[in-house]
């Protein structure tokens, strides 16, 4: 599953330090770039939940609050929260470079964090769910968008087909100098 681009998740204002190994594992099971804490409640440390050890494998980045937080550059930051402006999800097109955050458990992101997201999308639900289940829910509509995949059959089932290789076009040029007399799509053509 090859997914160009790269993304890190993570909470603000997070207190249940099992919530968050479960976030941390299921960061680090769908291929996740980094995991972080924004103004954790308490010491987050070694969750026994996360039993991939993810912080042998990725970055995990704690910041004492959103003044502090330095993403990568270009990294779009994602707002995860029920609100009613929020985009849906199902409807987001993901930024090829983003970073996550969720809200902490019975509690919304602060206004500051939302203030400095570019963009805030909701999972269509009635209710809240775990933060854990959230970040889940939201990493694979992630992979599910950006991942390659065979195409889903008109009926129940999985695909009839295998998914086709990815064949790249004819070069353009070779050895230094254009292939061809072609000059751009739809160039020099006379009807």
């Amino acid at each position: 599953m090859a997914i160009r681009g790269y993304y890190g998740i993570g909470v603000e204002g997070i207190s249940k330090r099992m919530n968050f190994g479960n976030l941390a594992r299921s960061a680090h099971g769908f291929g996740a770039s980094f995991i972080f804490t924004v103004a954790a409640a308490e010491t987050i440390g070694t969750p026994q939940s996360d039993t991939t050890r993810s912080q042998d494998h990725l970055p995990w980045y704690s910041w004492s609050g959103v003044e502090e937080m330095h993403l990568p550059d270009e990294c779009r930051l994602v707002g995860v929260e029920l609100t009613e402006d929020a985009i849906d999800l199902p409807s987001f097109r993901h930024p090829s470079r983003a970073a996550y955050v969720l809200g902490p458990e019975g509690g919304s992101l602060s206004p500051a964090m939302v203030e400095s997201c570019e963009f805030v999308v909701k999972i269509p639900m009635r209710f809240c769910i775990n933060v854990a289940m959230a970040g889940a829910v939201v990493m694979y509509d992630r992979m599910r968008c950006l991942g390659r995949f065979a195409e889903r059959p008109v009926r129940a089932g999985g695909p009839i087909e295998p998914l086709k290789p990815h064949i790249h076009g004819k070069p353009v040029y070779s050895g230094g100098k254009r292939v061809g007399n072609r000059r751009g799509r739809g160039r020099g053509r006379r009807n």
